[in-house]
């Protein structure tokens, strides 16, 4: 959820937010990513590449249901992230292999399943990436991403806004347009269409409700955990301090005792192959960095 507000370097943001991102495994990654793997199935021996990877919410489960037969990329631009990826992975999953770079230019083809969870809003260019995922997958393999509904996060946004000091350079201008959806892909109908645009065929897509239930710690971490926290611009934490204490009195005062963090899963398929097919770069070239 880097999407709101402005436009940081999205590596940078994370690396910022590495150390409170995982506080929200239990209650946020792990089961929008759990249900994501189910839905995608992944299989024994199957290649498959993890696009966005983060700390491995989604690479984790899937490098254990594919097996030593398989092979699953990990593939993220945030290296603090993957610090924490390749120390929960060990060295008892050889084939689960990180990689500290850009999905939206992977240069390798030929994956059974290609998966993305919450990811492709980090994208430069939305709608170029996730073509570019789309031809990473194998023709006839499977394509999985998992986006924010409509209404995701609200109203903490705006909340964390008004939060914010007047007039501070520091602190990027906020859009009350920019959210954690994207723009005609905030509804299940709207995510299949616009996957199907990108180059996938037998589109399915579905919304998965879900509720957070707030606390202080968790509206905060929520903050300093996700995309959100590039609202704090280059605030020092003195600032950061106060702008803490102003969101949390006006989320007590709103009365706001949940948050829904509702997503969206499409899956489809990249077209068969009509003609002879041309060779592709092979995912076996991938290798594993660090």
């Amino acid at each position: 959820m880097g999407e709101v507000g402005t436009e940081p370097d999205v590596a940078a943001v994370f690396t910022e937010a590495a150390a409170t991102f995982t506080e929200l495994d239990e209650v946020l990654w792990d089961p929008i990513s759990r249900a994501t793997v189910l839905r995608a199935a992944p299989r024994f021996d199957e290649r498959v590449l993890d696009a966005c990877a983060g700390a491995g919410a989604s690479a984790l489960p899937t490098a254990e249901l594919v097996g030593p037969g398989g092979i699953v990329d990990a593939v993220d631009r945030s290296e603090a992230m993957l610090a924490v990826l390749r120390e929960r992975a060990g060295a008892h999953m050889p084939w689960l292999r990180v990689h500290a770079a850009d999905a939206s230019t992977w240069p390798y083809t030929g994956y059974d399943l290609v998966q993305c969870v919450l990811g492709v809003f980090f994208f430069d260019e939305v709608a170029t990436g996730v073509e570019h995922l789309v031809q990473c997958a194998r023709p006839g393999g499977r394509v999985a991403v998992t986006v924010w509904a409509d209404g995701a996060f609200e109203p903490l946004p705006g909340v964390l806004a008004s939060a914010l000091p007047e007039g501070d350079a520091r602190v990027p201008a906020f859009d009350e347009d920019d959210r954690p959806a994207m723009p005609g892909a905030g509804t299940a109908g709207g995510l299949a269409h616009w996957l199907a645009e990108r180059g996938l065929v037998d589109v399915r897509a579905e919304a998965v409700p879900r509720h957070l239930d707030l606390t202080p710690d968790v509206s905060w971490a929520l903050v300093v955990g996700t995309g959100m926290r590039a609202m704090l611009g280059d605030l020092d934490d003195a600032a950061i301090e106060g702008v803490r204490e102003r969101y949390l009195a006006a989320i007590e005062e709103r009365g706001v005792a949940s948050v829904d963090i509702t997503t969206l899963i499409g899956i489809g398929r990249r077209r068969e192959a009509t003609v002879e097919p041309v060779v592709e770069r092979a995912v076996e070239g991938a290798v594993e960095e660090g």
